[in-house]
């Protein structure tokens, strides 16, 4: 395993490009799947998760060409419908999370979609039902092998319908959606998600020629079409890692720009660190944070404690709550973090105790935050990352702490974020990759 050597308390100045988001280039790069002809992607992260389910295409026989560090061509016309059968798709394909949503696109195309159980964060229970009961509702067959947990889905021809998910997912959406393109007749999927991404996806297939509507609602009505065309698209930056950015600036106190965030997507992102008390400023497409001795938590009208919470989109996303959670920890007042849609993502705050933070964990969803206020610094610590996001919090401490800190298993850090040594390093950082 990979570690980090951080020696923290240095402020940190100067500008930060967000890379692109790894949320939506998953869902993206699945879609290649739905045609033949060839598709460009630009703004593609550079990151481990996003790089294996390029390899896991190239093995499905898609024909990729790197055009340049981010941006590739994609043609899926010769496709090895066979290789689902192998042992080495069950090995690529249970290697991550994103591979789920090549079922609904080889499904829709080519009449069948398997999949291993994929990997992923562990951050509690993550069920696939929303994707296979809505294949379902399309008239395909499901089969379960719980021995080897490998999913099947099979039809001769998907049949449109009307579908109530049982979840707003964004991934089940994203599956569903893709394969709705190619089903025959109308898709009226009702409590779908409505993250940027998903949208996203949305508008990349109607410039293939799909025909969605409702595109940023919670009803998407898909028009089945016979065939998809070729396109070029642009992925979004990842709001998950301008938010960690501003959480990192606040806690170092740095003063911080950060460059081309497409500020409109951000929704109630800025806003939810503005209550820690953070101020930042938008200037034109940019964020900029400056420098602050201290900053205040808010309290609500009423002078209860504040309490933020995830939900879904346009609510708070939980990829964020463990960035909300560190940065709390100095600041002046204390506020409720609540975990409400994973039951194990709040688990990595008994390292920052240990570095010293006042946090009470109340259950596996909710964590009190009693802030230092900076009187007291964290203390540097060796501990291991056990998820993206709880990985990256941790090293925004480490960053904030007097003294030396090392954060093994850094392999889950990079799976989301890309250089992230060598970018904060260029502003000031002292960070040693082992």
């Amino acid at each position: 395993m990979g570690a980090f050597e951080i020696h923290g308390g240095n402020k940190l100045k100067g500008e930060l490009i967000p890379q692109g988001a790894k949320n939506e280039a998953l869902q993206i790069l699945c879609a290649v799947l739905l045609t033949a002809d060839k598709v460009t992607i630009s703004n593609i992260p550079d990151i481990v998760d996003v790089n294996k389910l390029i390899d896991l295409l190239k093995a499905l026989g898609v024909k990729i060409e790197k055009v340049n560090q981010h941006s590739y061509i994609f043609q899926a016309d010769d496709i090895d419908i066979n290789f689902l059968k192998s042992e080495e798709f069950k090995k690529k394909g249970g290697s991550l999370r994103g591979s789920i949503m090549i079922v609904g696109p080889l499904l829709a195309r080519f009449g069948k979609g398997y999949i291993p159980k994929p990997g992923g964060d562990k951050i509690g229970r993550r069920r696939l039902d929303t994707h296979f009961i809505g294949f379902e509702k399309f008239g395909a067959t499901f089969t379960y092998n719980a021995e080897n947990k490998f999913y099947k889905a099979e039809s001769e021809k998907l049949q449109g319908c009307y579908m109530l998910l049982d979840e707003a997912s964004v991934t089940g959406t994203a599956n569903i959606a893709m394969a709705a393109s190619l089903a025959e007749g109308r898709t009226t999927i009702y409590n779908a998600a409505c993250e940027p991404y998903l949208q996203q996806l949305c508008k990349m297939l109607n410039s293939m020629g799909a025909k969605i509507s409702g595109i940023g609602s919670n009803m998407l009505i898909i028009d089945g079409v016979d065939r998809l065309t070729g396109c070029s698209h642009r992925i979004l930056p990842d709001m998950i890692e301008i938010g960690s950015f501003i959480g990192l600036a606040a806690m170092t106190q740095s003063e911080i720009t950060i460059k081309g965030v497409s500020y409109d997507d951000l929704g109630v992102i800025p806003n939810t660190f503005r209550k820690l008390g953070i101020q930042l400023e938008r200037i034109g497409d940019d964020i900029f944070i400056p420098s602050q001795d201290e900053y205040e938590i808010e309290s609500f009208i009423d002078g209860s404690i504040m309490t933020i919470s995830d939900a879904p989109w346009p609510g708070f996303t939980p990829d964020l709550l463990s960035i909300i959670l560190v940065t709390a920890t100095q600041a002046k007042g204390s506020v409720l973090v609540h975990q409400k849609m994973f039951e194990s993502r709040l688990f990595f705050v008994d390292k920052l105790i240990d570095m010293g933070a006042q946090i009470i964990l109340c259950d596996p969803h909710r964590a009190t935050v009693i802030g230092h206020n900076r009187k007291t610094p964290l203390r540097g610590l060796t501990m291991t990352s056990p998820d993206i996001r709880a990985g990256v919090s941790l090293l925004i401490a480490a960053l904030s702490a007097k003294g030396k800190s090392t954060i093994n298993n850094i392999e889950q850090i990079d799976r989301g974020y890309q250089n992230i040594d060598s970018r904060l390093n260029k502003l000031g950082a002292d960070i040693r990759r082992l």
